[in-house]
């Protein structure tokens, strides 16, 4: 069976040597394919198909899509309730666990519940602070951070057990993931921040907005030198800009973000922002691919979701390949008959 093959959803593709998951994720990175991984904004909503609309825009160009979990500490609904509708109808989604939020005991049990739903790709984090939310009052919990987290959905995983020792009849087979910000102060500590993380259980990692490709390129020259090419998979950030003020903004309030002037002023002299922001990041994709290390791209379109089609096809990272989306086979095969 093929990477991208996909059965009736709710039943899950055969675990392949070497894999922890039956996913289309792992499929993808193991086979050594460029992967592509997108951002779904989840809806301030409890109809189902203002998810499933999202979600829709991103067919035929992503390989899993990352439902986020109060990303910001803002409040929307919840990633465990956006991965069971997709799971629902086949998506391949990676569900985002924050530790803000929940106590270990919830957290272990969101890991099994997610894994019976059919989620094979969970992205361990810490959590924004709730001061920089829309609900500052709320009580932080981190009861974890990303590296217990990494650690006790390992154990989970691998040895059977919850963190108090108890045996799970049945583990979750989940395909494990972090953040990693190659671009955040000091700079010299990032590969080895990465390294820990792969020592507690990561086995990929998607990045902070990249739009540095120099300061990239110094991070997977650090990351080789420690010998962690081979042990992660490294899936790059990558987002189209609006506008050279939007670019500003972003660098002078998001903790983390670094866009360099040249960047702010290729933005600024453009008579179009929008679409000059748009080749942007296809030029970022075009060379971040290239480069040893790397095994994908993480596209993080905030309200530029209908953007993502596009600069995934202008890319060419895809090549000929149609990653599997609802109805995709049934698709091809009437394109087909009526060429």
């Amino acid at each position: 069976m093929k990477f991208e093959d996909e059965p009736v959803p709710g039943y899950p593709l055969p675990i392949l040597p070497g894999h922890t998951s039956p996913g289309r994720l792992e499929r993808v990175l193991r086979s050594g394919t460029f992967a592509v991984t997108a951002e779904l904004d989840p809806p301030d909503s409890a109809d189902p198909e203002d998810v499933y609309s999202r979600a829709r825009v991103f067919d035929g160009y992503v390989d899993a899509i990352n439902a986020t979990d109060g990303s910001g500490a803002n409040c929307h609904m919840s990633s465990m309730a956006v991965c069971a509708l997709l799971t629902r109808i086949g998506y391949a989604p990676v569900m985002q666990i924050s530790c803000r939020d929940k106590n270990r005991i919830a957290i272990q049990g969101d890991i099994l519940g997610g894994a019976a739903m059919g989620v094979a790709n969970m992205l361990c984090l810490s959590g924004d602070g709730v001061q920089s939310g829309d609900h500052p009052q709320a009580k932080p919990v981190f009861d974890l951070d990303c590296m217990s987290l990494l650690e006790i959905g390992r154990t989970m995983r691998d040895g059977h057990r919850f963190q108090s020792g108890r045996k799970i009849t049945y583990a979750p087979r989940v395909f494990l993931g972090a953040a990693a910000n190659p671009f955040g102060l000091p700079f010299e500590w990032r590969a080895e921040r990465l390294a820990k993380k792969v020592e507690a259980g990561a086995q990929f990692v998607q990045t902070q907005y990249c739009y540095d490709v120099p300061r990239l390129k110094t991070f997977l020259k650090q990351v080789e030198d420690l010998g962690l090419l081979g042990k992660v998979f490294i899936l790059v950030g990558v987002g189209p800009l609006r506008s050279a003020k939007a670019a500003d903004w972003m660098r002078t309030n998001v903790p983390g973000i670094h866009i360099p002037d040249a960047v702010i002023k290729r933005m600024a002299g453009a008579e179009k922002p929008a679409l000059e922001g748009r080749q942007v990041c296809i030029d970022l994709i075009q060379e971040i691919q290239e480069l040893k290390g790397v095994a994908g791209v993480h596209v993080m379109a905030f309200r530029q979701e209908e953007t993502v089609a596009e600069i995934i096809q202008r890319s060419g990272v895809l090549k000929s390949r149609v990653p599997w989306y609802p109805g995709r086979d049934t698709q091809i095969q009437q394109l087909k008959e009526t060429a």
